[in-house]
């Protein structure tokens, strides 16, 4: 479960910035997770559930918003979104896809208290 490691890793960014914000608790965290991202958010909430206990953000909620996986066919120019991971231009039947979005693991808000 590497979720565990982003988990540990989103932690030392969430305590860099309430260190600079003289911040005393972490109140809301908020992700995107890009559906080909390479996490489950489901697994990222029970790591995060674990890894708070008795940190700054004991008591904050974690926020995830899926990003959906959007491709653009780089033959025909036809943009898609695909929940089945089909790398297949729906079109024109190719398979020179662009990836647009789907791939982030990005921390998009971190609401703190002073």
């Amino acid at each position: 479960m590497h979720e565990l490691s982003v988990i540990a890793g989103l932690f030392e960014i969430m305590e860099e910035k309430a260190r600079e914000n003289k911040a005393r608790k972490i109140v809301t965290v908020k992700l995107q997770v890009g559906k080909l991202s390479g996490v489950i958010p489901e697994f990222l909430e029970s790591a995060f559930e674990i890894y708070k206990k008795d940190t700054i953000a004991a008591s904050a909620s974690l926020e995830i918003s899926e990003v959906p996986l959007r491709l653009r066919c780089r033959k025909c120019g036809q943009t898609l979104t695909s929940d089945d991971f089909v790398f297949l231009c729906p079109r024109c039947r190719s398979r020179d896809l662009e990836t647009l979005s789907g791939t982030e693991l990005v921390l998009e808000r971190l609401e703190m208290e002073a």
